[in-house]
């Protein structure tokens, strides 16, 4: 009890997320992330086009790792949106040692997910592989690239963790910059590393994992930094910290709904291919998903931005108990999402062929991806107000809603409309499973909204 009390003895002033209006205060914290999700979505793009120049087998050898890493990355966002939530709320309580807490619980998680991945660079990768009967230079190639990323996978789950802190204090341009600085150092280091330029070795597919490795740890040690001196919220002092089996428990309420929310999408893509593996037009058909999927990043990247800036606002007032704040920050987040995915939509209905076009799309891949493209985006507008409501979830310690209205629309209503209309004599059917599933998610997701704003909001004082 002393240590609490010396801690709440001396409160920090007032949290900008409580006093600033709310308009500024939302595109304050969001332009920033959707500008550093941007960025990492060229990197992303960039980087395998630099392997991709050590031939197919390469990119096929980093592209069988890709669900692991995708794992990876999921339990590390999805802890750091249960740090996320619940430190933001104990700001807007003032409760400063809950705030200390909740960190350094999250912080610890962060170790234990590392030792885990550790133990797969050791021991689980070359089954992973072997387990898709993979042999020859893919298998050199993969094991080479997954060893490294599982063994230094601290330097990604410290990137996170570190930078899901400044996020919850609202210190997003320290966030951005973190981010921005990993991506970038990564991508200068891809070709040295690579093709051995400037007297560096030539560790060609290793070369790849090593510069990703060195990014983070770069983004890592800078979040790092920021933390220490500007995030005068938290204390980050490990004297007398033991793991708080409450907290954890808090953190992962929120934390595991949303790492299987991330994995629900690789489902989701898998049997979407096997769907379209089985029509008329199968390779061009896969083709358009997999180019689609790389494009939509770029339109729904800013949207994701926009409600990871929406999510401790609103749990930083539920904890202030400021109704009015809450509102406004979910009115606008609802409006400029919708915004920008209108745009995106007008982008898909001009410019399809043209899109396609960037990914050197044959005449059949054309036949097959204007119309799916046109088709697909149509429902752009009802998933800016679905990916909103989830973020209010999340901010609301609803992980459990989120995952459902998720799971809802991507198992229970898109595979099953997809391979209904697959059996349909058009072939562009199959894409309308986009806009009917997300119409009934937005259904869903609506009821579900409805009921916490009922049970939470309402009851605050206007």
């Amino acid at each position: 009890m002393a240590a609490i009390e010396i801690i709440a003895g001396n409160e920090p002033p007032q949290n900008a997320m409580g006093t600033r209006p709310v308009n500024r205060l939302l595109l304050s914290m969001a332009i920033p992330m959707m500008f550093a999700m941007l960025v990492q979505s060229l990197y992303n793009i960039v980087d395998r086009i630099f392997v991709a120049r050590l031939g197919e087998t390469a990119l096929a050898a980093v592209s069988l790792t890709f669900p692991l890493q995708m794992l990876l990355l999921h339990i590390s966002v999805g802890t750091g949106v249960g740090v996320n939530a619940l430190l933001s709320k104990s700001l807007g309580e003032r409760n400063f040692a809950l705030v200390r807490r909740s960190a350094l619980n999250g912080l610890f998680l962060g170790v234990l997910t590392s030792l885990v991945f550790v133990s797969v660079a050791f021991w689980g990768v070359d089954f992973y592989f072997q387990n898709q009967k993979v042999s020859g230079a893919i298998l050199a190639y993969g094991r080479d690239y997954l060893r490294l990323v599982c063994l230094f996978s601290f330097t990604l789950v410290g990137q996170v963790l570190l930078e899901r802190l400044l996020m919850s204090t609202g210190k997003v341009v320290c966030q951005m910059i973190s981010q921005i600085a990993g991506a970038l150092i990564n991508l200068a280091l891809d070709p040295i590393m690579i093709f051995g330029l400037f007297g560096c070795p030539r560790l060609e597919v290793a070369g790849a994992a090593v510069a990703t490795v060195i990014g983070e740890a770069a983004a890592m040690l800078l979040a790092l930094y920021f933390n220490l001196r500007k995030n005068k919220e938290i204390d980050f002092s490990l004297k007398g910290f033991r793991p708080d089996w409450a907290v954890l428990g808090r953190i992962y309420s929120v934390g595991i709904p949303s790492i299987l929310l991330g994995a629900l999408g690789s489902v989701m893509v898998y049997g979407l291919n096997r769907i379209l593996l089985g029509t008329a037009a199968s390779a061009s058909a896969v083709a358009v998903l997999g180019v689609y999927f790389g494009l939509q990043s770029f339109i729904f990247m800013p949207v994701f931005g926009l409600n990871n800036a929406l999510i401790p606002i609103v749990a930083f007032n539920f904890g202030a108990r400021q109704k009015r704040r809450i509102w406004r920050a979910i009115e606008l987040s609802c409006l400029y999402a919708v915004g920008l995915m209108t745009l995106g939509l007008l982008i898909f209905q001009i410019f399809p062929a043209e899109l396609l076009r960037l990914f050197n799309a044959t005449p059949q891949m054309l036949a097959v991806g204007v119309p799916a493209l046109r088709i697909i985006s149509a429902h752009y507008i009802f998933a800016a107000l679905c990916i909103e409501a989830i973020s209010v979830f999340q901010a609301l310690g609803h992980g459990l809603e989120s995952l459902c209205a998720a799971a809802f629309r991507q198992l229970a209503l898109l595979l099953p409309a997809a391979w209904l209309l697959s059996l349909l004599p058009d072939a562009n059917a199959i894409w309308w499973s986009f806009p009917l599933a997300e119409i009934g998610s937005l259904i869903m997701v609506a009821a579900l909204i409805q009921r916490v704003y009922a049970r939470q909001i309402r009851p605050l004082p206007d």
